[in-house]
């Protein structure tokens, strides 16, 4: 019995070697790489078993063919853009060619861009939307809930597939997990076309479970889109609970979209579709003519947008290359509202690097988080911030899961990026970037709106001023942030 323990343990000591030589090997970021050496060698079984799951690097892995991207990108999209006299503005031109060289994201003049900030907004233009489709209708999103919202939606859709329209819907798999199969049966039955994305099944795909399709894209008639982050679940309307019998209201940010950008919004799902259903959708009919555009309410704008994507498997990650070059380039101001914030070492970086050179930079995050953990391990990367001299608040309101950010009455930007390693590295991503003063002033009112309802960080002693173990605790947590 003592030569199995001994031959046990040696067997366990050689799986630990190896999992830590292919954790080294990988040649990735040192603190992702030291993350995952501590959790493999301090918790072998649990930390062996995540990595599978979601530490294996598949980054270089091509999961959408570079042929049928740009099959897409150049028989659909580049022939059918037609801008007349434009110019790329010189104050925006070097971070609108940083996007356009890394994935094609072409920008757009004369966009119109309406704020919604929570579902009560949102969800009554997006059913008004969908009633009035005539051709399709594809969604992209992380989340898409059997309950009593997800079932509205689902009617709506299903009575325009039943009419005609071809509707397209892509959820993903983990956001999905406990959705009931039949919620989704419901739907293929009457003519919806629905896929998940990266289906995780152990353990063919085990290791797929750390890239998930994060985007919020909706595109309608190729002349309406919506880019945000809100999911279509009741919770985004009535709010969540807290744990204690209280319920904290769901503030977000969505953006609905027309105009030539929506082009780039169609170009997103129809590369994510092409990846799920092996369908090349190119036709001229999902990029109807960019029509003269006009406010179609008080609050709307006119305004230069360029969508960016990122994902695991591009060789740069997009999205954070655009926060640090906006972030650097910032001369006044920079205002961020992000539900989760464990920054990257780039994103920390030009963060503290703008704070010094005396911008004012302003981040608001919620006071409570619907991740505990993740909330842990985010204080002290707030405190660090806050110590290079940043002005820190905490959004008292309810669950901020808004992601927003503005710099200098001149660049803004939401979409589904959060502030943090998974969203900058591992996911599939999604924001646009709006290069206007008036959509600028439009979103920092959002935001000077929300720092109204928080509370300063030095006025939260538990989060600012913490005791030893629970230091302790949050610098523990903070250790595991690169994998959380």
């Amino acid at each position: 019995m003592q030569e199995l323990y001994i031959i046990g343990g040696i067997l366990m000591w050689v799986v630990i070697a190896v999992a830590v030589i292919h954790v080294i090997m990988d040649n990735r970021q040192p603190a992702k790489t030291m993350a995952w050496v501590l959790v493999i060698i301090f918790l072998p079984l649990i930390g062996i078993v995540f990595y599978l799951f979601f530490g294996i690097n598949h980054r270089r892995e091509r999961l959408v063919s570079q042929r049928s991207l740009d099959q897409l990108s150049k028989r659909s999209m580049l022939s059918f853009v037609e801008q007349q006299h434009f110019r790329v503005p010189d104050s925006h031109k070097q971070l609108v060619d940083l996007f356009v060289n890394q994935n094609m994201s072409l920008p757009f003049k004369d966009n119109l861009v309406d704020i919604m900030t929570d579902g009560y907004a949102f969800f009554p233009e997006l059913l008004k939307d969908i009633a009035s489709a005539q051709h399709h209708i594809h969604i992209d999103i992380y989340i898409f809930e059997d309950d009593a919202l997800g079932n509205l939606v689902a009617d709506a859709l299903i009575d325009k597939a039943r009419s005609g329209v071809r509707v397209r819907i892509i959820v993903d798999d983990v956001g999905c997990w406990k959705v009931k199969r039949s919620f989704f049966e419901r739907m293929r039955e009457e003519g919806v076309e629905i896929h998940s994305y990266l289906p995780v099944h152990f353990p063919t795909f085990t290791s797929k479970a750390n890239y998930r399709n994060h985007r919020k894209l909706i595109v309608i008639d190729g002349r309406i889109g919506y880019v945000g982050g809100m999911n279509i679940a009741l919770r985004y309307v009535k709010g969540i609970d807290n744990g204690e019998n209280q319920n904290l209201p769901w503030r977000d940010t969505m953006l609905r979209l027309q105009g030539g950008v929506v082009y780039s919004l169609q170009r997103a799902f129809l590369v994510d579709w092409y990846f799920v259903d092996r369908t090349l959708i190119s036709d001229r009919a999902y990029y109807p003519p960019i029509p003269n555009t006009h406010p179609s309410s008080p609050g709307s704008r006119i305004s230069l947008a360029q969508l960016v994507t990122s994902a695991p498997t591009n060789p740069y990650p997009e999205i954070m290359q655009g926060y640090v070059r906006a972030i650097t380039s910032a001369r006044r101001y920079v205002y961020i509202e992000t539900p989760y914030f464990l920054p990257n070492e780039p994103v920390l970086f030009a963060l503290k690097t703008a704070v010094i050179a005396g911008v004012d930079v302003c981040l608001l995050c919620p006071h409570r988080s619907d991740a505990r953990f993740t909330e842990w391990a985010s204080r002290s990367y707030l405190r660090e911030l806050r110590e290079a001299g940043a002005r820190i608040y905490l959004y008292e309101a309810g669950f901020l899961h808004s992601k927003l950010m503005v710099i200098d009455d001149a660049i803004s930007t939401c979409g589904s990026t959060n502030v943090d390693f998974r969203s900058f590295e591992n996911n599939f991503e999604s924001n646009v970037f709006i290069f206007d003063e008036g959509t600028a002033l439009r979103l920092r009112k959002v935001f000077l709106n929300d720092l109204a309802r928080s509370v300063l960080f030095d006025d939260v002693a538990s989060w600012a001023h913490p005791k030893f173990f629970q230091r302790l605790w949050e610098s523990l947590t903070r250790l595991l942030s690169p994998l959380l």
